[in-house]
């Protein structure tokens, strides 16, 4: 918590420090006001909208009995309230959490991933987005998302702007500014993301009670998005950093600039974790059931 309390200090100050650079002292203090502004829709909307923006849709327990009831066990497993559930109709396998606390958490699962995977393995991932609900990583993250687009926009905004006809900046040192702060803001916002996936698989092996199910189902999703391309996620690549693994192609250097850590250090990390731990018995839990091809539908 406190080096992510650094993080997004350190952004929040960047964030500052081009309003200085536009307008002095006043565009210093409207920039904060800005960001306070934009963490205040963060916190307040910032879940309805991704959720939109994916087009999830609600749901209930009548509709997928065995979904909802191994997402409400492990909610219970994890000590948070059973989170909103939604589907995604997308190829692609991946999943995410948001919400501004547990109490509003929700979590959204792609119909591909439940085609591809053994309820074993959709546990472990949905364990993963409890973590991330439970360790409210989703407010910290819309929050840092939020910041690190506000400083992208500042700055190429500042391009068109000045300080006032005789204090306006050099112009070279704009054009500094417009690659350098967004790039800075990328990094923050990655080192928060890495980190955070690396705590949410631990604490998601923990909740499902064996790591290789999200191992498993880590390495299933990574040979499942090849040639599969998640267009909501495309057409909103600002929301990538929230899914489990990287839904982007790559196309636009998104593997270079990804907020996700490498895949195969995760699952070697859990692998680790499992490593002389008994492998519970089959049948001990609602979702261990001989592996079937979506049994949800």
């Amino acid at each position: 918590m406190f080096r992510t309390f650094i993080l997004l200090a350190s952004l929040t100050a960047l964030f500052m420090v081009i309003g200085y650079l536009l307008g002095g002292p006043t565009g210093a203090i409207m920039a904060l006001v800005i960001a306070a502004g934009m963490n205040l829709f963060a916190w307040w909307g910032s879940d309805g909208m991704v959720l939109r923006m994916h087009n999830a849709q609600p749901v209930t327990e009548a509709e997928a009995p065995q979904l909802y009831r191994m997402t409400q066990d492990l909610a219970a497993r994890a000590g948070i309230p059973m989170p909103a559930l939604y589907l995604i109709h997308e190829d692609q396998p991946n999943a995410f959490a948001t919400g501004r606390s547990p109490e509003r958490g929700a979590v959204a699962v792609n119909t591909g991933l439940l085609d591809l995977m053994t309820q074993e393995e959709v546990a472990g991932v949905v364990a993963h987005e409890l973590a991330h609900i439970k360790n409210r990583d989703t407010l910290i993250m819309a929050i840092t998302a939020t910041l690190a687009g506000a400083i992208g926009f500042l700055a190429q905004f500042g391009m068109m702007v000045g300080r006032g006809r005789e204090q306006r900046p050099n112009p070279i040192a704009m054009i500094a500014m417009m690659i350098l702060g967004p790039l800075a803001a990328m990094v923050v916002q990655m080192a928060i993301s890495r980190a955070r996936e690396f705590e949410a698989d631990a604490e998601g092996a923990r909740i499902c009670g064996d790591p290789s199910w999200l191992a498993n189902g880590l390495a299933k999703l990574e040979r499942g998005k090849i040639g599969r391309v998640n267009q909501s996620a495309e057409a909103h690549p600002a929301s990538a950093h929230m899914f489990i693994i990287n839904p982007l192609s790559g196309l636009r250097l998104d593997r270079l600039f990804s907020t996700h850590p490498p895949t195969e250090e995760r699952i070697a990390r859990l692998m680790a974790m499992g490593a002389g731990t008994p492998t519970p018995a089959r049948g001990t839990s609602p979702w261990t059931k001989p592996a079937q091809r979506n049994p949800w539908a």
